[in-house]
């Protein structure tokens, strides 16, 4: 299940912003450090053609794929040397997937503001520090426990030692680790150490109601991007956490209306979990068992033997071969005995690359 774990400054929205998500109740005040522990909650990835599969089948059960949130205090500055709360709760969310950084870009003086004024680029800096600071204590803990067997074992370790010295060096110098260009076992060792700046980011500006539709084109906004695209290329995501809870509340049909109106394509909740997959390059990928649809998300390029890993342990050890079928063909015959009898399913084998929107059985040994 793809993980997300919000942060942010206090009083950016980010509570609302998760009951917006997951239609729940986190605790919403105008005061800082209203959030005294971890908000957890799971949603369903929003997904048009498993509803298509699901009417044009009628299976006995249909379960989509599922995004946890995490929704941890507000970070200040200083929250590396116990300021604040939000320090106390990172811990939860060093193994998420993903970051989402909610960034306030709405003025409310009935909302405090914890450094005054509202200023994007500013409170996106603070964050980030304190997030570098953070892993930076990490990071020297692991080395310095580590420097005993790096020493006696200097060849087995050196390329080992060689990255841990080289993040902490660029911790140090004020570099983000998600804007090195790491090679996938250098990723691995980032995500084993719950390092949260070498985690990917999705940038949320958070943006007054009255704002919502006039989208990236507001000085608030662009002065995020700014400062954002210092580390990279990157894009913000612009969403009104408040009118996205509100909108909640409403019957689909009087939703959608609001959305034609607003000039949307879909509330913000949905654009985020999209941006989520996106930004971690997953596909989905559907079976069909037992009469129970199901969807499931992988990384992009990932073999048909490992997408069977994902089902059951059972059925990567023993993989045969995928029977692959596209959506498209499936609902142009009907059903999967018309695909058989047609000759429209495909045989793959083990090194076969999933693709987004395949529907497969997998054939094994138990």
């Amino acid at each position: 299940m793809l993980s997300l774990g919000i942060v942010g400054l206090p009083n950016v929205g980010k509570s609302t912003l998760f009951n917006a998500l997951t239609s729940g109740a986190a605790g919403v005040s105008n005061y800082p450090f209203a959030t005294i522990d971890q908000n957890v909650g799971q949603v369903p990835v929003p997904d048009p053609r498993l509803r298509a599969l699901e009417q044009l089948l009628a299976p006995s059960e249909c379960i989509p794929c599922f995004v946890q949130f995490i929704d941890i205090a507000g970070l200040v500055r200083g929250a590396s040397r116990g300021e604040g709360l939000g320090n106390q709760f990172l811990g939860h969310i060093r193994q998420v997937d993903a970051l989402i950084h909610l960034v306030r870009c709405f003025p409310d003086p009935d909302i405090v503001h914890v450094l005054d004024r509202v200023d994007p680029a500013r409170d996106v800096s603070v964050v980030e520090t304190e997030l570098m600071l953070a892993d930076l204590e990490v990071l020297s803990r692991v080395v310095s426990k580590q420097q005993n067997s790096w020493r006696t074992d200097p060849r087995t370790y050196a390329r080992k030692e060689e990255q841990f010295l080289l993040f902490r060096r660029y911790l140090e110098d004020g570099v983000p680790l998600r804007s090195l260009n790491l090679d996938p076992p250098a990723l691995r060792r980032l995500k084993g150490l719950g390092l949260l700046t070498g985690k990917p980011v999705v940038y949320v500006a958070n943006v007054s109601e009255e704002d919502y539709s006039l989208g990236e084109d507001q000085p608030c906004v662009r002065s995020l991007k700014g400062e954002v695209s210092r580390s990279g290329p990157t894009s913000v995501l612009v969403v009104s956490a408040s009118l996205d809870h509100e909108l909640q509340e409403l019957e689909p049909t009087e939703r959608e209306e609001f959305l034609n109106e607003l000039e949307l394509p879909a509330p913000g909740p949905e654009r985020l979990i999209r941006r989520g997959f996106q930004l971690l390059n997953l596909v989905t990928f559907y079976t069909i068992a037992r009469n129970k649809l199901r969807a499931w998300e992988i990384p992009r390029g990932t073999p048909a033997v490992r997408a069977a890993g994902k089902i059951h342990t059972d059925m990567e050890r023993g993989f045969i071969r995928a029977q692959v079928a596209s959506g498209a063909e499936l609902h142009r015959t009907g059903s999967w005995k018309e695909m058989h009898r047609k000759g429209l399913i495909r045989t793959e084998g083990r090194e076969y690359e999933i693709r987004d929107g395949d529907i497969v059985e997998f054939l094994f040994t138990p």
